[in-house]
């Protein structure tokens, strides 16, 4: 169950708070976005994150601040007028403002294993997206390399295919300097090449950036969960993985679940080893409506085992 949109109460000019239901992990999703962001596009610093963003034909930058029981949202560009509300639809996503994390404490709570990952995180969100064709990029990008070499190819494709910011914007936020590739710009775009990476690898995101424009709503929340993997995985290069990582970051899908993830049996590894793709789904099935939000536990417990 998804609460009502959280409060909004706009301060000064165009800054805004967006109210939190506790409790709520904002040091989970700053390691997450600060470890999947793309460079010239977004920046995390402590207890903040920036972006730049370009909506109803205007480029512009915001950041994102957490102050006490809220969100400080300022936004920088775009004139008096324009949607803000619509950007601040974005970031609540983004930020999983809409979730109870009760009724998921409490759904998960019924498998010992989860319950206990529950405790030891209390709040923890999903790392949702500010633009779903921009995360279906970085899904791609990310297929079969780690995080830190999606990461680097991300910023490749931003400096060659992306906008530079101009000067009505340049310069207000360090280390924002282009705008994310439009499916316009990828559509025919040497991305392979350019990126050396597998030429498959490259066409799909070129087949995405296709789908996109054919279909604007593609990345519209909602629906039922099994259509929207299958919509996705029937769009070249993308697969189960993808398309599940993609319905629940980009999707609001709650019940998605990447069951091939590594990382989500290496999480599950008691000691008597890791639980295969049919046993791990098996496992899952206790954790429905919620297997999102499991797996948001399981990559976490998963980083903490794993850091030095």
């Amino acid at each position: 169950m998804m609460l009502a949109p959280s409060p909004t109460v706009r301060t000064d000019g165009a800054c805004f708070r967006l109210v939190l239901r506790p409790p709520y992990d904002w040091g989970h999703l700053e390691r997450f976005f600060a470890d999947h962001a793309s460079p010239g596009v977004e920046t995390v610093t402590p207890g903040r994150y920036a972006r730049t963003f370009l909506l109803a034909g205007r480029p512009g930058t915001l950041s994102v601040t957490r102050e006490r029981g809220s969100l400080s949202v300022r936004i920088r560009g775009p004139e008096a007028g324009e949607p803000f509300e619509a950007i601040l639809a974005r970031l609540r996503a983004m930020f999983d403002l809409g979730a109870d994390p009760d009724a998921i404490a409490a759904g998960l709570g019924r498998d010992p294993t989860m319950a206990a990952l529950v405790a030891r995180r209390p709040g923890l969100r999903m790392p949702g997206a500010f633009d779903g064709f921009e995360l279906a990029v970085r899904a791609i990008l990310g297929q079969q390399v780690s995080v830190a070499a999606a990461t680097r190819l991300a910023g490749r494709l931003v400096a060659a295919f992306g906008t530079p910011l101009g000067p009505e914007v340049d310069g207000d936020e360090p280390g924002l300097t282009h705008l994310f590739p439009t499916p316009e710009q990828l559509l025919e775009a040497e991305i392979s090449l350019v990126l050396n990476m597998p030429r498959a690898r490259g066409r799909a995101i070129q087949g995405l950036a296709a789908a996109v424009l054919a279909t604007p709503d593609l990345f519209a929340p909602g629906g039922d969960l099994d259509a929207t993997v299958a919509r996705l995985k029937a769009l070249p290069g993308i697969g189960d993985w993808t398309a599940h990582y993609v319905a629940m970051r980009a999707l609001a899908q709650a019940d998605a679940f990447p069951a091939g993830d590594v990382g989500l049996m290496r999480a599950l590894d008691d000691g008597a080893g890791r639980p295969g793709r049919v046993a791990l789904l098996d496992r899952a099935a206790a954790w429905r409506p919620w297997r999102a939000y499991a797996a948001i536990h399981l990559w976490a417990e998963d980083a903490a085992r794993r850091m030095p």
